[in-house]
């Protein structure tokens, strides 16, 4: 596989992790998931991230789930694998061997110990490069709402002028339109943006500079559209259709819950053969799941009487 360049665009789907009922990791079940995503046609898909579930994976389930998705993968598009951990040592046992396996690149979250100011996480980072070695190019994700490790802008310019193998910012900071102008205006040299929190702002992180989308929201094909009808130039269609999606993407997007929901959704649409989560980990009840159930009918209906509209 060839590596992950600064050239990276589109949509990296941030792929769930199958567990069964019993909350077993089902390796079996990543060939399915994969696919689905695949037939959706995204660019590329990063695993073991936060919506993976990645740190309630033990390390050696992590490396096995990794390995799985890559054989499946074969090289059909590029594979980001996350790989922060508070550790250096668990980071370099998992980064090494996914490297050797194909994946394009890895993804580092500095941990909160980090969060002394600029110059403890540029220390951070440069011991997690040494780790994972100089020449793996990594992605740098800015996600301060949940590692509680704010990265001003001027810090973002330093690490990109710090580590040639910083390749790809995965911005998610909220609210963050104008730290992805100002990052696009500053960074002296060409880095792949791509933004997160469920796709909520992606028309207009497009159009602050963003190069895409790398999230997990349940139907991935709206995000690819979304990129494709920007690349084109149609603002007016890019808005209309992401508007169609809207009361999902918002209902994804509740704090603590949101897993789930995605994933009772990618269940509803056959990529999951089980929609648990691991615990511990909030469930939906009777009424979140109907509430789900209606809003996918009514995208479906709208769908439907937008594809009748075009034909005619």
């Amino acid at each position: 596989m060839t590596k992950l360049t600064a050239d990276a665009q589109g949509v990296f789907v941030i792929a769930a992790t199958p567990f069964d009922a019993t909350g077993a990791l089902d390796l079996e079940g990543a060939a399915r998931l994969i696919d689905f995503y695949l037939g959706r046609r995204v660019q590329g898909l990063t695993i073991l991230g936060m919506m993976g579930e990645a740190p309630k994976l033990t390390e050696a389930e992590a490396r096995r789930f990794a390995l799985q998705v890559l054989r499946h993968v074969d090289g059909r598009v590029p594979v980001v694998v996350g790989v922060s951990a508070q550790g250096f040592a668990s980071m370099a046992a998992l980064a090494r061997p996914v490297i050797e396996a194909g994946a394009a690149a890895v993804m580092i979250q500095p941990p909160q110990t980090a969060a002394r100011g600029d110059d403890a996480v540029l220390g951070y980072l440069t011991a997690a490069v040494e780790a994972i070695g100089e020449d793996t190019p990594f992605v740098l994700q800015d996600f301060p709402l949940a590692s509680s490790v704010p990265m001003s802008v001027s810090l973002i310019e330093r690490i990109a002028q710090t580590f040639p193998s910083c390749v790809m910012l995965k911005h998610e900071d909220w609210p963050g339109l104008d730290k992805l102008s100002a990052i696009r205006a500053r960074i002296g040299r060409r880095l792949s943006i791509l933004t997160g929190n469920g796709g909520i702002f992606l028309p207009f992180e497009l159009m602050r500079g963003a190069d895409g989308a790398m999230t997990g929201f349940a139907y991935p094909e709206m995000l690819v559209e979304v990129c494709r009808l920007f690349a084109r130039g149609e603002s007016e269609a890019m808005l209309d259709l992401f508007d169609r999606y809207l009361p999902l993407v918002r209902y994804e997007q509740q704090p603590g819950l949101g897993l789930a929901v995605r994933k009772y959704v990618l269940w509803r649409r056959g990529a999951l053969a089980c929609p648990a989560t691991r615990d511990p980990a909030p469930k939906l009840t009777e009424a979140s799941r109907a509430e789900l159930d209606w809003l996918m009918r009514r995208l479906e209906r709208s769908l439907e009487h937008q594809r009748k509209e075009s034909v005619a």
